[in-house]
């Protein structure tokens, strides 16, 4: 789950008391509609201990000012760079937690990638992987047809891969079950499409610094797991601190 401050922005500050990890990994998490990065995301932070930050949850948790961009969102639009961009900067302290951070779709397009290098410069953080998790198209829809969110609690369950106990209803808190608006198949193709034309020079930015890695996330979500662990293990050897 995203943290406090990243959610509120602002002056917000975390309370998180908790020991830091032994190592603070700081990543970036790419992949299209459907791939998985949420769940990815929730079992590296149980592996690496760092803060998952995701630009999608800021949306939609925004305050009613903010309701055009989270009307985009659900259509299948791009949120302009600008707004994206000033969107991490206000919550920059965010990128230099002692945790480390998981940041989640964001950079989506090559001037927030360079957006993200000057942010980071200026904040002297360095990126350890640039972390793109893809699979074929057939696989993303057949996901995205399946998946149901409870709307009060955020939990996400899948039709076939991950029933809720009780049909239409949330595991967690029991609320009613409903796909988002932005699963629609309408909405799904045109961000796939979106995302494949704008994110190609995003990943040949990242592979020209050496910080690209491609996961196969068409697998059970613990192979994918397992996977980029095995893709990360070397900076971990070298990287400790």
């Amino acid at each position: 789950m995203s943290h406090f401050a990243w959610l509120q922005g602002g002056d917000a500050r975390c309370t998180d008391s908790s020991p830091s990890p032994r190592r603070a990994w700081r990543l970036v998490l790419l992949g299209p509609p459907g791939i998985g990065k949420g769940t990815q995301a929730a079992a590296l932070v149980a592996q690496l201990g760092a803060c998952h930050l995701s630009t999608g949850e800021v949306f939609r948790h925004a305050r009613e000012d903010a309701a055009g961009l989270l009307a985009a969102m659900r259509r299948g639009e791009l949120v302009s760079d600008e707004a994206v961009i000033e969107l991490v900067r206000e919550r920059a302290h965010c990128l230099t937690c002692s945790r480390g951070f998981l940041l989640d779709g964001y950079p989506r397009t090559l001037e927030q990638a360079r957006s993200l290098d000057a942010l980071l410069a200026d904040l002297n953080v360095d990126l350890d992987a640039v972390v793109h998790f893809q699979a074929q198209e057939r696989v993303l829809l057949e996901r995205l047809a399946g998946r149901r969110v409870c709307m009060a609690c955020g939990a996400a369950f899948h039709l076939e891969h991950r029933p809720p106990s009780r049909a239409g209803r949330c595991d967690l808190c029991g609320n009613l079950l409903s796909q988002r608006e932005d699963d629609d198949a309408d909405a799904v193709r045109i961000r796939l499409r979106t995302y494949a034309a704008t994110m190609a020079p995003v990943l040949d930015h990242y592979r020209g610094l050496g910080l690209l890695y491609e996961i196969d996330a068409a697998a059970p979500s613990e192979v994918v797991l397992a996977r980029t662990l095995v893709a990360l293990d070397p900076l971990a050897r070298w990287r400790r601190v």
